[in-house]
């Protein structure tokens, strides 16, 4: 849901501000676009780490085939765990960046862009602790949003092919559930690669853009800044599509909601729906022909066993 938000909201301002050279909302695209960004990272790298956990807890567990299903109410607490605080440590964004004019000295256009630079205007306190965020937003990109998801992943992913390996197979661990055990951790791997091949370009120009600043034109730094962002509309366009082919559920679920808002398929749906009552009536029927206690019944005979 967050990838749709970043493709929904981000995507057009960019590129409305590459063509018209113009920011679409001005001063709050400037702030609310770097915050989302930053968000959809920090949400992707927490349900990496939940889905990390969910994985490890799952080979540990003594009888993992017959864990029960997890409850809505655990999973909302998660999710509002994981989005809350991704939106929290998001939030220096909004202070740090401003919308900025500029003349191009080629065309003669006044221009519209996006800096990294806390207003004056901000308190004391809290102005020294976005410069300090400025400073170290480098690392902190590069440690939390990059190394902490991969590291996390192949850590947990490392520890369960041990525990697997090392432990005896057992009843309760049938081919059916190992097959769908074995799946899901290919679906995690799968979602940490794309997220890091997307992350690892950014991060690189976040370090060579931190040492060679000053030799590097604006040109050049606006380039590498919409190479970042083009990465990132990537990741955020792959990793649903991602989901709906190797999760089987949730694609056919998707594919079956596509399929009754389309047009097309109002025929075929009805003749299924049509089908299934009939062959509903058809069980009823059945169900109440054989249960119905016959108006003279002959004498009871042992049908084997009660059910």
């Amino acid at each position: 849901f967050w990838d749709f938000l970043i493709l929904f909201f981000c995507l057009p301002v960019v590129i409305f501000n590459e063509i018209t050279k113009k920011r679409l909302l001005g001063d709050v695209s400037c702030r609310i676009v770097p915050f989302m960004e930053v968000s959809s990272l920090g949400v992707t790298t927490f349900s990496l780490c939940a889905l990390g956990i969910d994985r490890f807890h799952a080979a540990t567990s003594p009888q993992a085939s017959t864990r029960p299903i997890e409850q809505c109410q655990s999973i909302i607490a998660k999710l509002a765990v994981i989005w809350v605080g991704s939106m929290t440590l998001s939030v220096p964004e909004i202070l740090l960046w401003q919308l900025a004019k500029d003349t191009s000295p080629v065309s003669g256009v006044m221009t519209e862009y996006c800096t990294m630079k806390p207003s004056s205007n901000l308190p004391e306190s809290v102005y020294s602790l976005v410069l300090t965020y400025q400073n170290a937003r480098m690392w902190w990109y590069f440690g939390c949003y990059f190394c902490l998801p991969i590291l996390f992943t192949i850590s947990c992913q490392l520890v369960t092919r041990r525990i697997r390996s090392t432990e005896k197979k057992s009843e309760c661990r049938g081919t059916k559930h190992s097959q769908c055990e074995s799946h899901l951790n290919c679906t995690i791997i799968a979602l940490t690669v794309i997220y890091g091949l997307c992350t690892t370009p950014e991060n690189v120009c976040n370090i060579v853009v931190a040492y060679m600043s000053p030799d590097m034109s604006k040109r050049t730094l606006d380039l590498l800044n919409l190479i970042n962002q083009f990465f990132l509309f990537f990741k955020c366009s792959v990793t649903p599509v991602l989901l709906l082919c190797l999760c089987h559920p949730l694609g056919q679920a998707f594919m079956d909601c596509c399929c009754c808002c389309c047009e097309g398929c109002g025929p075929d749906t009805a003749s299924s729906e049509d089908s299934a009552d009939s062959k509903l009536k058809t069980e009823m029927s059945s169900s109440i022909f054989f249960d119905k206690p016959r108006e003279t019944p002959p004498p009871l005979l042992a049908l084997g066993t009660p059910c």
